[in-house]
């Protein structure tokens, strides 16, 4: 007779246990980019606007931009950091959540000692999905506040594609697909590097797709004299900020989608090796 099954409580202990580092790494990096944008905003943007001030006084022209990198470069280092963490999360799930279990056994024995297979995959990845939509929901507001507060100190427009992703839900749907896309893999292959490499490689290939098409997302506003706020396209045309959200959306639409596909594939494919 087997074993009963785990109520999900113990195997939603048992996924934190195995995993805490990687978790608590997460979390650390999260808390730590949230302080630093409040630091930055609250604490840096002041001494930088005095030493701007003392630059024009001294010698205008010539240092002010420098001078603005003390600010607008660690903003931007935050952006890109958290934007591209997708890297991250799907070589974690490909190689560590996913992949090294399978290579090991060890989610086998679960399956035949403590719980469904199906059961098994949902938990493992609705706690770090979980992990990451909070990140989210901490993260996209305190830097949409920071980004705004200073623009004028700020060398990076609402257009770059760090920016872009980091103000709205396309840096979580980011992470999410990657989760999913690196479950995905781990299952076809059930080995931890290649998994790892393969998730990696199509969440690279997919970000500079949507990148590359990003600003055909929507329709833009036509031909216009060019400012610094207007995002001119390859076709003359050009797009205003107040296109940031309809583009944004899209784009989060079209991420969400491959994520349900990855990951309804991934059970599929599941029930496949398990049957």
């Amino acid at each position: 007779m087997s074993a009963p099954a785990l109520p999900r409580q113990g195997l939603t202990r048992t996924v934190l246990r195995l995993h805490r580092t990687a978790l608590i790494v997460w979390g650390v990096f999260v808390l730590a980019s949230v302080g630093y944008l409040v630091w930055l905003t609250e604490v840096t943007a002041d001494s930088v606007r005095e030493a701007v001030a003392a630059c024009a006084a001294n010698t205008p022209g010539l240092c002010a931009f420098p001078v603005r990198g003390d600010y607008s470069g660690p903003m931007s280092w935050i952006s890109t950091f958290m934007y591209y963490s997708f890297w991250a999360v799907a070589a974690w799930a490909g190689g560590a959540l996913i992949g090294r279990e399978l290579e090991s056994g060890t989610a086998r024995l679960a399956w035949t000692q403590s719980c469904t297979p199906t059961r098994w995959l949902a938990v493992k990845l609705a706690v770090p999905a979980g992990l990451i939509v909070l990140s989210g929901a901490v993260f996209v507001p305190v830097y949409r506040w920071a980004w705004s507060a200073h623009r004028d100190l700020m060398g990076d427009d609402w257009s770059f594609a760090d920016v872009f992703a980091a103000r709205g839900p396309a840096v979580v749907a980011y992470g999410l697909c990657a989760l999913a896309v690196g479950t995905l893999a781990a299952l076809l292959l059930g080995r931890s590097l290649p998994a790892l490499a393969v998730a990696v490689t199509v969440m690279i290939v997919l970000n500079q797709c949507v990148e590359r098409y990003r600003e055909d997302f929507w329709p833009t506003a036509g031909n216009g004299k060019a400012s610094a706020d207007l995002w001119q396209t390859r076709s003359g045309g050009y797009h205003p900020p107040s296109h940031f959200w309809p583009l944004h959306l899209v784009e989060t639409g079209i991420v969400l989608t491959v994520t349900a596909l990855a990951t309804t594939a991934a059970f599929r494919v599941l029930r496949r090796r398990t049957a």
